[in-house]
């Protein structure tokens, strides 16, 4: 029997029983079977339609099935699948650095290929303590930096807590969430508290002992919660100061998604190094990268890089990246991000007046959430913090209805986000958007 005989219960079942689901207790699992994707649609094996409007795991940025990526990745296959990273290399991982150097902002120009962006974040832990001497990195609760043994010690939030103790030398500084309290993006007041706090932190903990503070340059999974330019660019200049190096997660907001090439380009700021991976392949094939800046490169021209990976700049990963990158150009994908951001950004301002359940309506390009409250006077989040499943009062008749209805995208605790491809059109964005509108009314009848 092929893939395609199988009924839905059957490819549940099978897959039930011989393959383990993330993140979750296995007999709670019932995910979409789908059998194929193109642009921003995908089809289950019964022939439903879903609008993708989460890029899956807001990482399919250029759409399903672009037949450009798919000959790049052929005709690679058929020259070169693989060859040992360290005894030889191959074009497209040269030509894929150069492409790499060029996109990415000041003086980053060299990258340590890794399958992912979890593995590019233990590079940069493992990195940033060999460059610097120095021991801890500093990282904020409302984050997440992957699941391997440091990037979850790293990553804040609840699901590091089946891995800890972790990784020594962690150190928590504080978020930069202004909705939560009560202030604006552009608070001076707020920002600076912020950056007050961490930089006692830094001071408390011993400026020498400190190699890095690891944040996402917006922070993801937890609630695209956007800086503002002050904090960003103090974040580096406290890094400056005190001779920490800065290390941005790029694994989410990059290659388009907040309508630059990385969203680090909004303000201006120069990381010391750059984690990337998603947008990179649109994850087509794995690949992610750890982008570092020409003073730690030249550290290691003469100094072992103590750090390797069997599928270390993998032929395949390259050559996906490589198309993928090309399609972003060739189509305009960036430009388009950011001016259907903007139709976004009025879209669910509208939104957020006609429901009382929505809180914050957060958006920075293709890059977007919204956060339900049970109170908007008072913010109570609509769900506690890290439910459990029976205490998620509306959010599962909420998904269900954008199910039904067609619409796939990442329903979390009090959130719902907006992260389609960036080929999506506009009538295609509205589309999906009066869905989720409709949507709505459950969560506002429930807080009634």
């Amino acid at each position: 029997m092929t893939t395609t005989d199988r009924t839905r219960q059957e490819i549940l079942d099978l897959s039930r029983a011989t393959t383990l689901y993330e993140w979750t207790a296995q007999k709670t699992m019932n995910p979409l079977v789908i059998d194929r994707a193109q642009g921003i649609y995908l089809w289950d094996v019964d022939g439903k339609r879903y609008m993708d409007f989460n890029s899956q795991l807001m990482c399919v940025n250029i759409g399903h099935g672009d037949q450009r990526v798919i000959d790049a990745i052929t005709a690679q296959l058929q020259r070169v699948a693989y060859v040992a990273p360290t005894a030889a290399t191959t074009a497209v991982r040269a030509e894929l650095g150069d492409v790499l150097r060029r996109i990415t902002p000041g003086n980053l120009t060299k990258s340590f290929f890794t399958n992912g962006g979890a593995e590019a974040n233990e590079n940069a832990i493992k990195i940033a303590r060999w460059y610097t001497g120095r021991h801890k990195i500093m990282a904020r609760y409302r984050s997440y930096h992957g699941a391997t043994a440091g990037a979850i010690s790293l990553t804040g939030e609840p699901r590091r807590w089946a891995a800890e103790p972790g990784i020594p030398g962690v150190v928590r500084i504080p978020d930069f969430y202004p909705y939560r309290a009560g202030k604006t993006l552009d608070d001076p007041e707020y920002t600076a508290s912020v950056l007050a706090a961490t930089e006692e932190i830094i001071q408390l903990e011993g400026p020498h002992t400190i190699a890095a503070i690891m944040i996402e340059s917006v922070v993801g999974t937890n609630g695209i919660l956007i800086p503002s330019a002050a904090y960003m660019r103090g974040i580096r200049a406290l890094c400056d100061r005190y001779g920490i190096l800065m290390i941005a997660d790029e694994v989410m907001s990059g290659f388009g998604r907040t309508g630059r090439w990385f969203a680090v380009d909004h303000w201006g700021v120069v990381p010391d190094m750059m984690s990337v991976a998603k947008g990179l392949t649109s994850a087509y094939v794995p690949l992610g990268a750890l982008i570092v800046s020409e003073p730690i490169a030249a550290f290691f021209e003469d100094r072992p890089l103590f750090a390797g990976l069997t599928y270390n700049a993998h032929a395949v990963g390259c050559a996906a990246a490589l198309a993928t990158i090309r399609v972003y150009e060739e189509d305009g994908l960036i430009e388009q991000a950011a001016r259907l951001g903007e139709v976004l950004h009025v879209e669910m301002a509208r939104i957020k007046e006609r429901h009382p359940s929505v809180g914050d309506a957060r958006s920075i390009g293709l890059f977007a959430v919204f956060e339900l409250v049970k109170d908007r006077a008072t913010r109570e989040p609509l769900t506690p913090f890290n439910p459990k499943p029976n205490e998620l009062g509306p959010m599962p008749a909420f998904n269900a209805f954008l199910r039904q209805h067609g619409v796939f995208t990442l329903v979390r605790w009090n959130t719902f986000f907006v992260n389609p491809p960036l080929c999506i059109t506009e009538e295609q964005l509205l589309e999906g958007l009066a869905v989720m509108d409709r949507a709505l009314d459950i969560v506002d009848q429930a807080i009634a």
